[in-house]
C-alpha cells in the first residue's frame, strides 16, 4: 500500500461529514447483525498501549476478531519503545508486519509520527489531547436514542476541558450541532481547537454548568483528574466543586435528554449514582457502542 492511499483515523476531523454519518450507519449495522463480511480476514491490528485500559482493550481485540483479523497487545513494557527506540522506527518496522495500528497513549505527537512515518492506517485510541473513538461511540448512543438527525441535537458538557472536551469540540465541528462546555477557568478546553469549532457552529463556554445544562438533549461528564493527573486530584476537586451532574442538574436538560459518561466513573464526584444507575443514563449503551464503532472504523480503514 502506498503512502498516499493510507488512510488514518487520528482526530474526528479526518472523516468528512458524510464519511462520519456513514461510519455510524455501518457500525449501526454491525449491531444490529445485519452485517456477516470479515473485511479484516488475513489482516493483524498491533494495539500499542502506554496507558492502561479496560475498554479500549477489550473492544479493539474482539472488534478486530469478530472482523476476521488477529490483534496484537503491545504494553510498552514489552517492546523496544519502553526502551528509548523512537516512534518513527516503531512505525516503519511495524509497517512492514502488519496492517494497522492502534495506539493509546499520552502525547499527542507520537499518534501522529506514528501516522506520519508508517505506511498502513493508524487510529488513535486515546492521547491527552483527544479521544476520538469514544466520541464516536457517543454520537451512535445519540443517535440511538434521539434520533439520526444529529445537527438538531444541543449538548451539554460538564467538568474538564480535557480530550473528551477537544473531541466534543471537533464533533461539533464536523457535524454542526450546539455545543456548550461549563468548565472552571483555567481547565479550559484546547484553544485552537475550540475556535475552529465557534468557527462552524454554535459553541458556548461557561463557567455555570446550569447554564450549559438548561434544555440539552445530551449532558455528559469525565472525572476530574484523568490518568497522568492524580497529583492534582485534591487541587482539582476544589476547582470542580459544583460541577456534579447529580439529579438538579439533570432537571434542568429537556425532557428527553440522556446521560452519558466514558467510563471509569467516580460516583459521587463527577457524577451522582443515582444520575449514573437513573432512567437517563446511557452509559453501558455507550460502553457496548465503542465495539460497533471500532468494527466500523477497522473495516473502513484496513478491510
Amino acid at each position: 500500500m502506498s503512502e498516499t492511499s493510507v488512510r488514518h483515523f487520528l482526530a474526528i476531523p479526518d472523516f468528512s461529514r458524510e464519511e462520519l454519518v456513514a461510519t455510524l450507519d455501518l457500525a449501526a449495522r454491525m449491531k444490529a447483525g445485519g452485517y456477516h463480511e470479515k473485511p479484516l480476514a488475513g489482516r493483524t491490528l498491533a494495539m500499542i498501549f502506554t496507558k492502561s485500559s479496560t475498554r479500549t482493550r477489550v473492544s479493539f481485540e474482539v472488534g478486530t476478531y469478530q472482523l476476521g483479523g488477529h490483534a496484537l497487545f503491545l504494553s510498552s513494557r514489552d517492546i523496544q519503545l519502553g526502551r528509548g527506540e523512537p516512534i518513527r522506527d516503531t512505525a516503519r518496522v511495524l509497517s512492514r508486519y502488519v496492517d494497522g495500528i492502534m495506539i493509546r497513549t499520552y502525547d499527542h505527537q507520537d499518534v501522529e509520527d506514528l501516522a506520519r512515518f508508517g505506511s498502513i492506517p493508524v487510529i488513535n485510541g486515546l492521547t491527552d489531547l483527544l479521544h476520538p473513538c469514544q466520541i464516536m461511540a457517543d454520537l451512535m448512543t445519540i443517535r440511538e436514542s434521539l434520533g439520526p438527525d444529529l445537527s438538531s441535537v444541543k449538548v451539554a458538557w460538564v467538568g474538564d476541558g480535557n480530550n473528551m472536551a477537544n473531541s466534543w469540540l471537533n464533533a461539533a465541528y464536523r457535524l454542526g450541532f450546539e455545543l456548550r462546555l461549563a468548565c472552571p477557568e483555567g481547565y479550559h478546553p484546547d484553544p485552537a481547537i475550540l475556535e475552529r469549532a465557534r468557527g462552524a457552529t454554535k459553541i458556548v463556554l461557561t463557567g455555570d454548568p446550569r447554564e450549559a445544562v438548561d434544555g440539552a438533549d445530551v449532558v455528559n461528564t469525565d472525572v476530574w483528574a484523568s490518568m497522568g493527573q492524580e497529583e492534582e486530584a485534591a487541587e482539582r476537586a476544589r476547582a470542580f466543586a459544583g460541577y456534579c451532574v447529580d439529579d438538579a442538574l439533570m432537571a434542568r436538560a429537556s425532557s428527553r435528554a440522556i446521560f452519558l459518561h466514558c467510563l471509569p466513573a467516580h460516583r459521587g464526584e463527577e457524577v451522582e449514582d443515582s444520575v449514573i444507575e437513573g432512567p437517563r443514563s446511557r452509559v453501558f449503551d455507550e460502553a457496548e457502542n465503542r465495539l460497533h464503532v471500532q468494527k466500523a472504523i477497522l473495516a473502513t480503514l484496513m478491510g
